[in-house]
């Protein structure tokens, strides 16, 4: 018996179908080893070495698999293909005690194809990717064990930090108050509705002289309007062009994080979890066990030969040779991806969305068939659309030339435009209108009227998830195995909450924000999460990772000891509720208490009003004093000697 260890349930049915009768595939269901939950377990004095202990609730299968192993002529080790999966591999190999040897086998899709190519050429367990992936663990446990006892210390009991999830929280709290000390600067939009030989259209204001300006308030918009509402408007310079718009690359995690939170309304930890299982397989009636896409966890937007004159054979056959450019299309990768991967595509091109469509979830069919879309469409040809780019001079009479644009853009020819629309579109600045006008340079133009608008400048946006995503993988942060987690211990922690698509930093995340900067600021500076991220890659490439740790240790601890040494401390504002207090007539404020938040009165201690629970909005029958929910979720009545219950 030959033996196969994954890490899922789900990938060993998958490949447990196209490997056969002589092999067994069995799940470790992840990490089997780990650092202990109550204690640092780090040997600070020799060398950062980390203690690894068996999770709990994972012996009873690391007996099975031991079981197992003693019985296998050969145990060949299938974790995820990247630095988390080597090593898990490492520590099934260490608990198990398989011997060293050709036992890692790695795959980048699960197709009958590439599980038993894989498993025809094994290797050796890459030991620089390990110690990348110890380095990280090690490095993230001092920061989080070091730093989480401060901000219980000077804020409140049970608060967290973390080395990626606290920067991440930083560009929340930074964009919140940008947005607040936002201040609006007054413009003006002017608009020239124009008309020749029947056909209408509308002209944006542009320039003096040739030279860009926009309209700062109202008094020089009349400066405008006097000048040219009874003048001549002469189109003085056109531009006309065929601009060509090439696809997006297929997805890495990042974009289908980002493409899909905005067009499905999903949070980033459900679309992971929903790619997860199309990359590991699942129950497909009338198909079995079917894995759909590839590994999910990638910054690459690189695609294997293969996959790509799939590609080009798919859309000579369904769209014609005009949909296929003359050569494949290949992207450029970022400078900080690692490139371990493939992008995100589908193993097969035959099975199509269509085929799914009544047998998968609305959601695992709107995230397979977005990742389908947007591979195909990665190797068609370019759109192509006819633009125009019309100046128009407005001699004034006070002497200055006063410029008006017309822009515009039509689509001539669909390209990839016909499988996949673009998230954004690509910067361009034209207008697109279903026609363009039909004018020629020295042609007069007819004003009709002059149409113009107050505005004010806007604060940048709030971070949605999809947007905190493309920050993060902007600014380095994080890789892409982490955007989502980071995404949910936020919320967890009550650091930030959702009003309605964008991330909202709460009072008690600016407090934790506030403190780290005080005593940490470098720690969770985002130029330093990035070039951290950088001397991780170095340890893949093979540096001594303990060299890393010992680096940074030093200066860190010193800071740390610095902030308990200091005894100030942190009062989180109250929050005030809707509920009024019924003895004062006071609005109450939520607090939080041991056994989770509660009302109690902001005029304590002349007023001790409180109710030990969250209020329901009902009135008691028994008394007419407030109802609340216990902490055991039990409706009772606020006034403890009432004893109602419902």
């Amino acid at each position: 018996m030959k033996l196969v260890i994954v890490e899922s349930p789900s990938k060993a049915k998958t490949i447990g179908k196209y490997l056969g009768q002589e092999y067994r595939v069995k799940a470790s269901g992840g990490h089997i080893s780990d650092l202990p939950q109550k204690k640092l377990g780090i040997d600070i004095e020799n060398n950062f070495q980390p203690e690894y202990v068996i999770n709990d609730d994972k012996k009873k299968a690391i007996a099975e698999l031991k079981s197992l192993v003693k019985d296998a002529e050969i145990v060949y080790l299938a974790t995820d293909p990247d630095r988390e999966g080597e090593a898990i591999s490492w520590h099934l190999k260490t608990v198990l005690g398989i011997p060293d040897g050709e036992i890692r086998i790695v795959f980048n899709e699960i197709s009958k194809k590439a599980v038993n190519n894989a498993i025809s050429i094994p290797r050796y367990i890459n030991m620089n990717l390990v110690n990348a992936q110890q380095a990280r663990r090690v490095l993230d446990r001092l920061v989080g064990y070091k730093l989480s006892p401060i901000l219980s210390k000077k804020i409140k009991s049970g608060l967290s930090a973390g080395r990626v999830q606290s920067v991440a929280l930083r560009m929340l709290v930074d964009r919140e108050r940008e947005i607040r000390e936002f201040v609006p600067q007054e413009y003006w939009n002017l608009f020239a509705h124009l008309k020749d030989a029947g056909q209408k259209f509308k002209a944006g204001f542009e320039d003096i002289n040739g030279k860009k300006i926009k309209i700062p308030d109202r008094a020089t918009l009349d400066v405008i309007l006097n000048a040219t509402e009874k003048s001549e408007y002469l189109v003085d310079n056109i531009k006309e062009a065929v601009k060509k718009v090439m696809p997006q690359p297929p997805f890495t995690t990042s974009t289908l994080q980002q493409d899909a939170t905005i067009k499905f309304s999903m949070s980033a930890p459900q679309v992971m979890q929903i790619a997860q299982q199309l990359y590991e397989g699942f129950e497909i009636e009338g198909e079995g066990h079917v894995a759909l896409v590839t590994y999910i966890r990638t910054d690459s937007v690189r695609v294997s030969d293969d996959a790509m004159y799939e590609a080009r054979d798919y859309i000579n056959a369904k769209y014609g040779n005009s949909f296929l450019p003359k050569y494949p299309n290949k992207f450029k990768q970022k400078d900080s991806s690692q490139d371990a991967h493939e992008a995100i595509r589908p193993i097969s091109l035959e099975v199509t969305p269509d085929s799914l469509r009544n047998k998968l979830t609305k959601n695992h069919y709107n995230i397979y068939k977005l990742i389908y879309d947007r591979f195909v469409a990665s190797q068609m040809a370019a759109a192509l659309y006819n633009t125009l780019v019309a100046h128009i001079a407005v001699s004034g009479n006070d002497g200055n030339i006063y410029g008006y644009a017309v822009k515009g853009r039509v689509l001539k020819f669909a390209g990839y435009t016909a499988v996949y629309a673009d998230l954004v579109s690509n910067g361009d600045d034209e207008e697109n209108s279903a026609t363009l006008p039909d004018i020629k340079e020295g042609q007069k133009l007819e004003l009709e009227k002059l149409v113009y608008e107050q505005k004010f400048t806007k604060p940048p946006m709030r971070y949605s998830e999809a947007s905190l995503v493309k920050g993060m993988e902007e600014n380095g942060i994080g890789r892409p195995s982490t955007y989502a987690s980071i995404i949910s211990v936020l919320a967890k922690r009550t650091y930030s909450e959702k009003e309605g698509k964008y991330m909202v930093p709460t009072v008690l995340g600016e407090a934790v924000i506030d403190t780290l900067k005080k005593y940490f600021e470098d720690i969770i500076d985002l130029k330093f999460t990035a070039n951290m991220e950088k001397e991780l890659d170095g340890v893949e490439d093979g540096r001594e990772w303990q060299l890393l740790i010992k680096d940074f240790y030093p200066k860190f601890i010193t800071k740390v000891l610095k902030a308990h040494r200091d005894g100030s401390q942190v009062k989180l504002a109250d929050e005030e509720s809707d509920v009024v207090c019924e003895k004062c007539g006071s609005k109450m404020v939520i607090k939080e208490g041991r056994f989770g938040k509660f009302l109690a009165c902001p005029n304590y201690p002349d007023c001790k009003n409180a109710y030990w629970g969250q209020p329901t909005g009902d009135k008691c029958p028994d008394c007419g004093s407030l109802l609340i929910k216990d902490k055991t979720g039990q409706t009772v009545c606020s006034d403890k000697g009432c004893g109602y219950q419902a």
